[in-house]
Formats: C-alpha cells, structure tokens, sequence
C-alpha cells in the first residue's frame, strides 16, 4: 500500500471535451503535433551565453530575443514525452510563455516547439474554449505564469503558481486556416465564422485542469516549477514552489499513472504527493531531480549570472555564474546526461544545455 503525504492535493476538473469539439468544428478539425513540426516558420541561432557550466546554447530570432511581451518561463522535451527521446522523429523542446499586460492588453501564455537539431520553431497560443448560452463557442486567453511545463507523453502539463496546472493533450492542436482567420491581430475572440487568435495559426485548448487545494491547518502549495523524475518507477512528477523571505520552498512528488501518463489518484479522484520536503532553496526557479539528487536554478536578477544549488533538501552545494542571467525551468535528457535550461530577459535570452558532470563534488 503507497503512503501519501496528507494536507495537501489536486482535485482533477472535467474533461471540456463539447467546448473543444464545438472549436474543432468550427476551425475544420484537429491537425495533430505532426502538422504543426511540418511548419516551423521561426529560426532561432546557435550563441554564446555566459555561465560556467553552460555546454551549448541557442538564442531566438530577433523579435523573440527582444520582446518585453512575452517571457519565457518553462521548458521540458521530447526526453521527458518518450522512452525513444523523440516525438515524430525529432529532437525537442516545449518552452512556455507568460505575457505581460500591455496597453493594447494581455495575451496569456504561450507554448514554443523548438526541433533542436534545425533550430527552427513555433509559437502556439493557449486557449481556455467557453460555451456560450445560445449554444456557440468563444475562446479566452489562459492567464498562468506558466513557471514550468512537463511532456508527459501525449500531454502537456503547465503550471498555474497557487491554482495548480493545467493540462493539454496534444492531440487537440488546431490551426486556424486562412478562410476562418479573422483580421484583427491584437484581439482573441470569435466574430461569425472567423476565429481571431492575435495573430496566431496554430491554439492549444486546456483538456483539464488540475487544482491545488490544502486541508485545514495546511498551505497550499505553490506549482511554480515542474519537472519529471525519469529514475522513478513509474516516473514521478516534481513540484518546486518560488519561495523569498517568510515563504515556504517545498519540494513535492506526485506519483504518475504508468499508462495514462497523468498524476495517480485515488479512489476519491484526488491526487496526493508521495513526499514533500521543506529543504527547498530560497527563489527556486526550475528542480530537475536525477537518481535522487536535486539540482536547482536561482536567478539573481536580469544582470548577474545564475546560480545552481546541487544535492538534497537541506544539503545542498551552490554552483556560482553556473548559467546566464535569470535562469528559468529544468529538465534533464537522459542519454546525453545534459540538463536543459533557459534565461527570460530582453535581449540575454538563451536555451541553453548543461552537462551534469559539470557539478559532480
């Protein structure tokens, strides 16, 4: 019999499969990751960054690398989808988005599949479809900090900070062709038969969600990075919390069903950790657990190079100008022993791979 930590959970939403099959009926039918890899309109650069411990690096395209829209936030791979380490032949990686409120408005979140090996990539929006009361479909933008994201198979699993995360199956890409694209590029909505995206082509629904919740006397904790433990068996998913002063910096683990790839949960529905430790690292930005060790991203601000603490809660060995300045989520590829990484801020913003010797004591 597995023990599970009490005090605090996930309780998993409905699946919105009307209000994703209304959309899909509307832009035509689902496309699939296969179409989207097929149509790559982005390049980005191998680069230099700074940072001790980097390994190599790619930079994004002009716009991407200046932006102070969007900023990315999460990233896992292919590694993390499948046993083989790829997904339709290729090598990637998912990178999250957060936008900032602008005067034109807010954007929400976005998710980047990049193909390492071409560098070439593409942005999809994140959607939350609504049904309306007469019965039609609208779309609102997905507002999340998106801190961490995890591949797990044939979903996507984002981070919402305090509400938990939310997950996306893959499947339901949708792009939006030319007869049902609306013109306006700064609005999210839907006009007749026209579907306006700020411009996007190509949208990923949220499927479900799943929401924190804490008993009494307990905290809720905070989904601020995410991550898969690959060493487990079955594979386990972290949850790192951002934590600065008085906060809590918990490390949490939550078992995954072995076929259906997403968190176990019991015979109530409810999904528990097997374990959480309050050893965590103050301002925690991304953990990537490898045979039982723990490495975490701290970023000390937009012109200092990131830090890696290394070890385990509560001992933990600081790696100093490890990465570039502000560095984000984790993930670890197995077969190479690389952890992958990125950095946020205008024009220093890198993908960028570390090997793990780098940090052996």
């Amino acid at each position: 019999m597995v023990d599970y930590v009490e005090g605090v959970r996930l309780h998993r939403t409905d699946e919105n499969v009307a209000e994703i099959d209304a959309l899909v009926a509307m832009v035509g039918g689902r496309v699939g990751l296969a179409t989207l890899l097929g149509d790559l309109n982005r390049r980005g650069r191998r680069s230099w960054a700074p940072g001790r411990a980097v390994h190599r690096a790619y930079t994004w395209d002009r716009e991407d690398r200046r932006t102070t829209r969007w900023w990315p936030q999460g990233v896992s791979t292919s590694a993390d989808a499948s046993d083989t380490e790829e997904v339709e032949g290729r090598r990637l990686l998912v990178v999250t988005w957060y936008a900032k409120e602008l005067a034109d408005g807010h954007q929400g979140s976005r998710v980047t599949f990049v193909d390492i090996d071409s560098r070439r990539y593409r942005h999809v929006l994140l959607v939350v479809p609504r049904l309306l009361d007469n019965g039609r479909v609208q779309v609102e933008p997905l507002r999340v900090h998106a801190g961490g994201v995890v591949w797990s198979g044939p979903f996507l699993h984002v981070a919402a900070t305090a509400r938990g995360f939310h997950s996306f199956r893959l499947e339901d890409l949708l792009r939006i062709p030319d007869d049902r694209a609306g013109t306006d590029r700064l609005g999210l909505g839907i006009e007749g038969d026209r579907l306006s995206a700020h411009g996007y082509r190509y949208l990923l629904p949220v499927r479900f969600s799943y929401q924190a919740f804490a008993d009494d006397g307990h905290e809720r904790l905070r989904y601020s990075c995410l991550s898969l433990d690959r060493h487990s068996s079955p594979p386990q998913l972290v949850v790192g919390e951002y934590g600065r002063g008085t906060q809590t910096r918990r490390l949490a683990h939550f078992p995954l069903d072995p076929e259906s790839r997403l968190p176990a949960s019991g015979d109530d529905g409810i999904s528990r950790p097997l374990l959480i430790d309050e050893g965590g690292v103050v301002q925690t930005q991304g953990v990537a657990v490898v045979d039982g060790e723990y490495h975490v991203t701290v970023s000390h601000g937009p012109w200092v190079p990131g830090s890696v603490y290394v070890g385990r809660p509560g001992a933990f060995r600081r790696y100093r100008w490890a990465t570039p300045m502000g560095p984000e989520d984790l993930a670890w590829w197995p077969s190479t022993d690389e952890l992958w990484s990125l950095s946020e801020h205008p024009r220093r913003r890198w993908l960028f791979s570390m090997r793990r010797r780098k940090f052996e004591r």
